[in-house]
């Protein structure tokens, strides 16, 4: 395929459309993303949690509304990892992250002397008050008004750091969400077709907008809070150990107790975070599935089914999260009830120091602010663990679809696709998608330069097989293809398919004008090559009675036209592409008879000099080919010309026959 820089606007739905497409095709990522860059896949998470598997079934739904029931293999949650993943992502930002903890610092030195202050009015008030009734000058107003601009200023600048904090927290939350959402959308690109095969598009969907938006909202909150609440908690404690030791040890009871809640509580939620962000992907699977097909649906009366799967799905998905909220939900009114005994505790113990003439009142109330104070970072801290249940989970399948394994993109020694003239041979090719269910046994062809193959056969035979094959969508298990006598696989994945067309029976269109979704496989092709080859696949008449001719958008799911004229533009935009292997798959089988001889006259151009695979079960189509090939189980039973073929009487004359005979009835 030819690489075309041009992107289709973003969205759920455009994604949605380009996962299809992938699991129809998958391999056209260098026309969707430019030059394809491959990493080796190392999973540290899976270091950590090699030992950790979680033998769970899950529930899969189908269209019909059935479930069945599938293990999962998903391992277990591994939240150390998941978070050591995560701060090594954060390193790239880390001289904001220095910049943003100094003005969490600052922020909270100013606001943790406020109280201080506040002690030292109150203790002037109270002298004064007591000095005026034994013949004192009173309270000394001018020493109270000068802290309390202090305190305004204290708290002021508190606020500013506070600002700038929080400006710059949300710049790094912002870019790593920019940053992870790009590297799933290449991830996509150079992810194996299997992966999608066993997976629905909600759920992969899930990574880009659930799990990365759940990360993004709560690392902005999570940070900060930390932060801040670590800087509280020392600055609190000097306060307090400036006041009095001995309260101070006092409150520290609270510090194990609160521990020992929140571990408790973190152990217990976490399967079940994990287990909501799952489900969730699941139901938005689900959803995707059902509202993509809701024709379907209606037809076959699926619609109480549909609901009944949906309604299971959703109860596990309430469950877990009425549980995981439940479990959280628990620390918050805990450490509240802890803190405010604490509270009681530290009055009733400052009141008998103040008898004791040990400590002054305005020390006591600056030390129980700094008494509830101190609950308040713990109550943050807590919170923070209720936010980090949800980040760890989502982070976690963000980074195990990141770490997927990808398919090999380079080869050692590349060979050059510059002057190949796209002879293709076929020897002893043995493949199945499963290891233990070959479909496609002992292949056998040999295709010589800008000669026309068609091949046929039963459903399931190994037609489209063949063909993601020869696109290297996925590599045989045994024998080899060969492209002007070099091996498929000493080619760069990306530059082998740059001299591959295809058109599918399922279209793919974006949101965009005509004339872009023609030129995608050539961005730089200009108007005029855009019309020779809409005129080459018999859509330019039907453009220019649209209103706008080739400037007409398209909507997002291309439903503005007809099924037939979005197959004859992704017709004219393998013609424009000029690759030297065209392969078509069904190609006309979404088009009126009509349409398809002229559909057919175009192509029969197209392909002169050019090598050409045709599927198709039209038999009329292929009828010109230069070679037929008629497969069976994996296997080719017959070859040769259409004549050849009708004399033998065999297979291919069988289906020829029996398709006229349907025609005639």
């Amino acid at each position: 395929m030819h690489n075309d820089k041009k992107q289709p606007q973003e969205g759920q739905g455009k994604l949605s459309r380009f996962m299809a497409y992938m699991r129809k095709m998958h391999g056209m990522e260098d026309d969707m993303t430019g030059q394809i860059i491959y990493h080796e896949p190392h999973n540290p998470i899976d270091d950590e949690a090699s030992d950790t598997r979680d033998d769970s079934v899950s529930m899969v739904h189908t269209m019909s509304g059935n479930l069945a029931l599938e293990d999962t293999g998903e391992k277990a949650q591994n939240f150390k990892g998941t978070m050591k993943k995560l701060f090594q992502y954060l390193g790239a930002y880390k001289c904001r992250l220095i910049a943003v903890t100094i003005f969490a610092v600052l922020s909270t030195a100013f606001a943790v002397a406020g109280p201080r202050i506040l002690g030292f009015i109150a203790t002037e008030i109270l002298n004064g008050m007591t000095g005026k009734a034994s013949g004192g000058i009173g309270i000394d107003f001018g020493i109270i008004g000068k802290m309390a601009a202090l305190l305004l200023m204290l708290y002021g600048v508190s606020a500013l750091f506070s600002f700038v904090m929080g400006t710059v927290m949300t710049s790094i939350s912002q870019g790593l969400t920019y940053k992870l959402r790009k590297e799933v959308s290449e991830k996509i690109a150079r992810i194996p077709m299997k992966y999608f095969e066993t997976r629905t598009y909600g759920e992969v969907l899930s990574r880009v907008t659930n799990d990365i938006d759940t990360m993004s909202q709560s690392l902005n909150q999570c940070i900060t809070q930390v932060i801040t609440s670590a800087a509280m908690i020392i600055g609190i404690i000097a306060m307090m150990l400036s006041i009095s030791p001995i309260m101070t040890l006092v409150a520290f009871v609270i510090l194990p107790i609160s521990m020992i809640v929140m571990t408790t509580v973190v152990k217990k939620s976490q399967k079940y975070y994990q287990e909501q962000q799952e489900y969730l992907a699941r139901v938005n699977g689900q959803v995707e599935e059902v509202y993509a097909g809701l024709d379907i649906v209606r037809a076959y009366n699926k619609e109480t089914e549909t609901i009944q799967t949906f309604e299971e799905m959703n109860h596990v998905l309430f469950t877990s999260a009425k549980k995981s909220q439940f479990l959280s939900g628990m620390i918050v009114p805990v450490m509240s009830l802890l803190s405010n005994l604490i509270y009681v505790i530290e009055a009733i113990l400052g009141g008998y120091f103040v008898i004791q003439q040990a400590i002054v009142v305005g020390d006591i109330q600056a030390f129980l602010q700094y008494v509830r104070f101190f609950t308040d970072p713990i109550h943050q801290v807590a919170q923070v663990v209720n936010l980090l249940q949800s980040t760890s989970a989502a982070s976690e399948r963000v980074f195990n679809f990141l770490y997927e394994p990808e398919e090999e993109q380079f080869a050692k020694k590349p060979v050059e696709v510059k002057g190949l003239n796209g002879s293709v041979a076929f020897e002893n090719v043995r493949f199945g998608y499963n290891e233990d269910k070959i479909i496609i046994r002992d292949f056998n062809a040999k295709v010589k330069e800008g000669q026309k193959i068609a091949i046929v056969g039963h459903t399931g035979a190994g037609k489209t097989t063949m063909v993601k094959l020869l696109m290297r969508f996925y590599d045989v298990n045994k024998g080899a293809i060969l492209i002007d006598g070099h091996d498929i696989r000493d080619f760069n994945r990306s530059e082998l398919r740059q001299i591959f067309g295809m058109v599918l029976q399922d279209t793919w269109l974006f949101n965009g004008s005509i004339k872009e979704n023609i030129r995608y496989g050539k961005p730089e092709a200009t108007d005029e090559e855009v019309i020779t080859a809409a005129k080459a696949a018999n859509v330019h008449h039907f453009v220019q009675t649209l209103p706008d001719g080739y400037d007409m958008v398209l909507n997002e799911e291309a439903t503005n036209v007809s099924q037939g004229q979005k197959q004859l533009l992704t017709i004219a935009r393998a013609i424009l592409a000029d690759p030297t292997i065209l392969i078509l798959d069904e190609a006309t089988s979404s088009v009126d008879t009509r349409t398809e001889i002229l559909i057919q006259k175009a192509m029969d151009n197209l392909m002169k000099g050019r090598t050409s695979f045709v599927i198709a079960h039209r038999l009329s189509t292929i009828r010109n080919a230069d070679l037929i090939l008629v497969m069976e189980d994996g296997d080719i039973v017959e070859q040769g010309s259409h004549v050849e073929l009708l004399d033998r009487n065999g297979l291919y004359a069988n289906l020829y026959h029996s398709q006229f005979e349907k025609t005639s009835a």
